[in-house]
């Protein structure tokens, strides 16, 4: 599969593409549908592509219930029940018709303690989570506000279990505590749809998502099709008797049954050719599998709900067209670039830790100071000045809060983690367009505080090497001390010897970009055996 992460995602731009007056894009529009209850929960929604003869293309948007903090592929067995912001069990139903035609899959995440059947888990294995909330009672006023309090907020982020796949990814908003497993470190490189994952829209308001068709898609006819999932969809069919509780399990009086209703599946057709095309529909070509089994799209019939706002097939809102109502539509079009980006302005250091740091910047235009821009790249290196000549050589930053993308001169932020302490980075960020068009980088140093008292880094001479704690290398070499060397009496003097000479060593590498070289061509031998 062509990787999503390839279209014009955050400092995953194609390096050194060639500037372009037009690029193709296809915009889709929905609009998410407010019910009568009085309990909503928002729905989710994914959209991919496919050929006529049925071949996945790409995934055009998913929402980052999914996309980005993992619901499909969380610890827990998958019918557990739910609440606001619930952190614990697998929801392979969410998205079954997408989930079976994307070719991906990857190891099932099960609870450190291997109970999947268990909502408790010890301190030992439960870190701070500030995504999702510990399991809650509706008598809780914290189900309602839909907030909790992140301080007492500890979850069990799970273990894969290689022998077992879903096709789903990992969260990969996750960095490593000490409670979690090794592999939690792993888990935003194992996950690819970042880039096209989008915030969930509120509902009643319009919504149009703009994907950059690849340069090397033929001409010809496609199928977009539409996924539209939400919890707690409850109708006659489908409900808490017909789909209860799970029985016989501790903790069961936390949260509620959740499945209602299964997705539902939109299809457009459409032609892409040199001239514009568009497509809508109203009505939906089936649904998934209400257990989430397998990718067949069930027909239409009288067990979804069609006559009630929010729910069933009206989870997208009913908009008036031109000639005919739809609830989704695309449009395939050129999109015209004059000019690329301007750089962005009056970038800064606003804060600085011994690993972390935050820039603002004032947001460039598309092109020049005109219109809002498609994404950011951003880039460091150590020990010399970052520039346009050697940019696209450069290194990319493994840990970076996504960017928001604003309107000319907003003042934006940019949070990076994972640094080392006592560090000077030359940071460069340039902006990208619709058409991969990229602007001038704007440059800053920062420099890292001094190490905390007592902390010590995982992998000293790698992350010297490297400049990043989650540089992929320093992740394969992390993992063999973690999973191989600390199982065995030899392996762990091998560690205690290191941790003993590896801060003087990391100090002196560190310092000079030749031997960050030539470290690095000493462990490139190192990881290739390793991996």
């Amino acid at each position: 599969m062509r990787t999503a992460a390839a279209l014009f995602a955050l400092a995953l731009v194609p390096a050194g593409t060639s500037a372009a007056d037009t690029c193709r894009v296809l915009d889709v529009g929905f609009t998410f549908a407010e019910g009568s209850t009085t309990r909503e929960f928002t729905p989710q929604i994914v959209a991919w592509l496919e050929d006529t003869a049925g071949n996945f293309v790409d995934t055009v948007l998913i929402t980052r219930e999914t996309g980005t903090y993992g619901i499909g592929n969380r610890p827990g067995r998958f019918d557990f029940n739910s609440g606001p912001l619930w952190p614990y069990g697998r929801r392979t139903t969410v998205f079954p018709v997408w989930s079976h035609r994307q070719p991906l899959e990857w190891p099932m995440l099960v609870f450190q303690d291997d109970d999947d059947n268990d909502l408790s888990h010890s301190t030992g294995v439960s870190s701070q989570d500030f995504r999702f909330c510990r399991p809650l009672r509706t008598n809780e006023g914290d189900w309602d506000a839909m907030t909790c309090p992140s301080a007492t907020n500890l979850t069990d982020k799970g273990k894969p279990d290689a022998a077992m796949k879903v096709r789903y990814p990992p969260r990969n908003d996750l960095e490593r505590r000490q409670e979690d497993d090794a592999a939690v470190e792993m888990f935003d490189l194992l996950n690819p749809f970042d880039a096209v994952s989008m915030a969930t829209p509120q509902f009643g308001v319009p919504t149009t998502y703009t994907y950059q068709l690849p340069f090397e898609l033929a001409a010809g006819d496609y199928v977009l099709f539409v996924e539209v999932s939400k919890e707690f969809d409850m109708n006659a069919t489908y409900n808490a008797t017909s789909y209860p509780s799970p029985s016989g399990i501790p903790w069961s009086m936390y949260g509620e049954a959740y499945r209602g209703q299964p997705s539902v599946v939109y299809k457009l057709p459409f032609t892409l050719g040199a001239s514009q095309t568009t497509a809508q529909t109203a009505t939906i070509i089936g649904y998934g599998d209400p257990d989430g089994i397998d990718g067949t799209i069930r027909s239409p019939d009288a067990t979804i709900t069609t006559d009630t706002p929010g729910s069933g097939a009206g989870r997208l809102a009913l908009v008036s067209g031109d000639g005919s109502p739809y609830r989704v539509k695309l449009m395939a079009r050129q999109e015209l670039d004059p000019g690329p980006p301007a750089a962005p302005g009056e970038l800064a250091v606003e804060t600085v830790t011994s690993n972390s740091g935050t820039l603002r910047f004032a947001a460039p235009g598309d092109d020049g100071l005109t219109g809002p821009v498609r994404g950011y790249e951003v880039r460091f290196r150590v020990g010399e000045p970052i520039t346009d000549d050697n940019f696209a050589d450069s290194s990319e930053f493994s840990r970076i809060d996504p960017i928001d993308i604003a309107a000319p001169g907003t003042a934006t932020a940019v949070a990076i983690g994972n640094l080392l302490p006592e560090t000077s980075y030359s940071i460069g960020i340039r902006a990208i367009d619709d058409c991969r068009n990229a602007g001038p980088i704007a440059t800053v140093e920062l420099v890292t505080d001094e190490r905390p008292q007592g902390h010590v880094d995982a992998c000293f001479l790698a992350t010297a090497a490297y400049g990043s704690l989650l540089a992929n290398d320093v992740e394969v070499l992390r993992r063999f001390r973690d999973r191989t060397l600390r199982k065995t009496a030899i392996g762990e003097l091998a560690v205690e010897a290191y941790y003993t000479f590896g801060p003087i060593l990391a100090g002196v590498i560190g310092e000079s970009e030749l031997l960050r070289h030539t470290a690095r061509e000493a462990l490139t031998p190192i990881v290739s055996r390793v991996r």
